[in-house]
């Protein structure tokens, strides 16, 4: 922890060196449970940030589900409603792309589909300043093409979050070909002056935190599909075992089951492993919609404060 502290500082420190370019104004691109985390964030450290969804029934649902979440924040005591106000009163909520233009910093929160991916950097890098970077919250493509698709592709940098955003203190900071050590050394700061400490990391299909808890999740998976264990006791193997604050299962579901088979899928795609062929357990609750706490149900349920109902 204390080298952790004296990273963060002296990233800050680092600030004064590109105090004419500093990341002030901030836009993130897609209102999903990633983009929502990366926004409260963002406000939580007392910057102003423009988040951006396609449609207004979309961008309505986003706003409820941030205020929802941080309520529960406060019912477990871990925030003040007046915390709260302070964050919302920083989060500016739009559909119009084109606000994105005087922004220092553009996050493309959306899902891991490439073809999406490229299309918002090309439809950005056409609208912002030539000195706005790019960042990615990728967790399994290729940065290296997707700023391959734009014209500034060395101000193109992939920050990976990890659920959910506000609690987990670590970014990994994903360099491509391209990207100059100016965008690096910008962006790190930025991190730092979000909370965060940065771990720079080579691009790799899954990069060092997807690529290593994918195969805990799928093993879980097939433990629970072979009839082992139910799925609380593998989960309460796990925690008090090793010491995890939640176990794979319910951490699967907290994540996701849609993004985690993503994950699994281009994984085993990219990398031809069959650690990363995902479970069939996970695909059958992928295809019934019951996608893990943001649908209500996936391996356990929840109600609506996103606690597990553990049925008689």
């Amino acid at each position: 922890m204390e080298n952790e502290k004296l990273r963060l500082e002296d990233l800050l420190e680092k600030r004064n060196q590109y105090e004419e370019g500093a990341i002030n104004n901030i836009a993130i691109i897609g209102a999903g449970v990633m983009g929502q985390g990366i926004a409260q964030t963002i406000a939580a450290a007392g910057l102003e940030v423009l988040l951006i969804e396609k449609d207004t029934k979309h961008l309505n649902k986003a706003k409820n589900v941030l205020s929802s979440s941080i309520d529960r924040e406060i019912r477990r005591w871990s925030i003040t409603p007046s915390e709260k106000k302070a964050i919302l009163s920083r989060i500016k909520w739009e559909t119009a792309f084109d606000k994105i233009k005087d922004c220092d910093l553009i996050v493309e929160a959306v899902d891991e589909d490439f073809e999406l991916k490229k299309k918002i950097f090309q439809k950005a890098d056409a609208l912002a300043t030539k000195d706005t970077i790019f960042v990615s919250n990728t967790s399994t493509l290729s940065l290296t093409k997707i700023a391959e698709s734009t014209s500034r592709p060395e101000k193109v940098i992939g920050m990976h979050f990890l659920h959910p955003v506000p609690k987990i203190p670590v970014v990994e900071l994903i360099k491509c070909l391209h990207t100059s050590n100016e965008t690096v050394e910008k962006t790190k700061i930025f991190t730092a002056r979000i909370g965060k400490t940065p771990v720079e990391v080579y691009e790799y299909p899954g990069f060092v935190t997807t690529r290593a808890i994918v195969p805990l999740l799928n093993e879980a998976m097939y433990i629970l599909l072979e009839g082992v264990a139910t799925a609380k006791d593998i989960d309460t193997a796990m925690r008090l075992g090793y010491n995890f604050q939640m176990g794979p299962l319910e951490l699967a579901d907290s994540m996701g089951l849609d993004e985690v088979l993503a994950w699994m899928e281009t994984l085993w795609k990219t990398l031809g492993e069959p650690r990363y062929r995902a479970c069939p357990i996970l695909r059958k609750l992928v295809r019934e919609r019951k996608l893990g706490k943001k649908t209500g149900e996936g391996f356990y349920k929840y109600d609506e404060y996103g606690n597990i109902i553990y049925e008689a």
